[in-house]
């Protein structure tokens, strides 16, 4: 009788034993996925305060998904400083380090990093026209291996506050860089709403932020009001347009916020730190396992009014009470 209670304890202890290791083992496993240190690249155009807005936007909303720089997650960020091929030297870096995912911040980046590879997930940013730009064959089935959040401007709304602070105007101005998608398609876009509000679109083409004073200059007394898009170009030389468009009073209405921080007149347009918040958030269900090629490109629907003051102020034009109180 004890050598049977023996062997049934002993036998206990073996399996105790054996429960035992495989917890531990089936612990250490959860552990060592739980420790994964995810990388990602991050390759940003060109540095202004919209395209800053979204990556801080990007970087937030990955924190706030649990992936965190310099704990679980390794964020390599490089700027291409406006140039295209070194956007392209950029994403082959970042195919060559087999990063788990590739964050794009505006158009030309998005295309480098597309170029780059087939494999790797790509969330963009900050890109107006994705299907015109070909990253993604549509907007709610992208296919392949890149998804994001578009830029694209409430144009409508912007150009119904052109005719409330400006009623008079009948020439607009677009100045924009007549090397970048994202800018043709929102030119095309002016120009099919222009009739709408008697507005006559006069295209201003740049392709250096050196070319900016001169045709600024030469559209000088052929424009009642200047429009300036999402462009990069553009968005990095605001400082310059806004200074020359308040020495010729001529009213500025911006795409985006940081337009009016500039010193643009005005605009009604979305928050980059929101899109770049949208944008974080599909980067992290991406790296938490889902497909870039199932995720449909998202868009931000609310606007918000922004108006500088001073810059009215300084070109002499009274804003109307009804934008006051909004």
């Amino acid at each position: 009788m004890v050598r049977k209670l023996i062997s049934v304890f002993c036998a206990s202890i073996l399996l105790s034993t054996s429960l035992m290791a495989g917890c531990t083992k089936a612990s250490g496993d959860l552990s060592a996925s739980e420790s994964k240190t995810y990388k990602i690249g991050i390759s940003q155009i060109v540095e202004h305060p919209a395209l800053d807005d979204a990556r801080k936007g990007i970087i937030d909303a990955l924190k706030e998904e649990g992936f965190v720089d310099g704990e679980n997650l390794e964020i390599d960020f490089q700027n291409a400083q406006g140039d295209m091929p070194t956007a392209q030297t950029i994403a082959d870096g970042f195919v060559s380090a087999k990063k788990d995912l590739i964050v794009a911040i505006a158009t030309p980046s998005a295309q480098a990093a597309a170029n780059a590879t087939k494999d790797i997930p790509i969330v963009f940013t900050a890109v107006t026209d994705p299907v015109a730009a070909g990253l993604v064959a549509a907007l709610e089935k992208p296919g392949g291996n890149v998804t994001g959040s578009s830029d694209a401007a409430p144009m409508e709304k912007q150009f119904e506050l052109v005719k409330t602070l400006v009623p008079k105007a009948k020439r607009m101005g677009i100045i924009y860089n007549t090397s970048e998608a994202n800018s043709i398609a929102q030119v095309d876009k002016a120009k099919e709403l222009s009739a709408k509000f008697g507005l006559e679109i006069v295209e201003i083409g740049i392709t250096t932020v050196n070319d900016i004073d001169q045709a600024l200059s030469s559209a000088k007394g052929e424009i009642d009001v200047l429009y300036t898009p999402t462009d990069n170009i553009v968005a990095s030389a605001m400082p310059l347009i806004a200074n020359k468009c308040i020495e010729n009073k001529l009213p500025l209405i911006g795409a985006e916020d940081a337009h009016v921080k500039s010193g643009a007149l005005a605009t009604e347009g979305i928050s980059y730190y929101n899109l770049g918040l949208q944008t974080g958030k599909m980067a992290a269900r991406i790296l938490k396992g889902e497909a870039a090629q199932d995720m449909p490109v998202g868009f931000l629907e609310n606007t918000e009014l922004s108006i500088n003051d001073e810059t009215a102020k300084r070109i002499g034009l009274d804003i109307p009470e009804s934008l006051n109180k909004k």
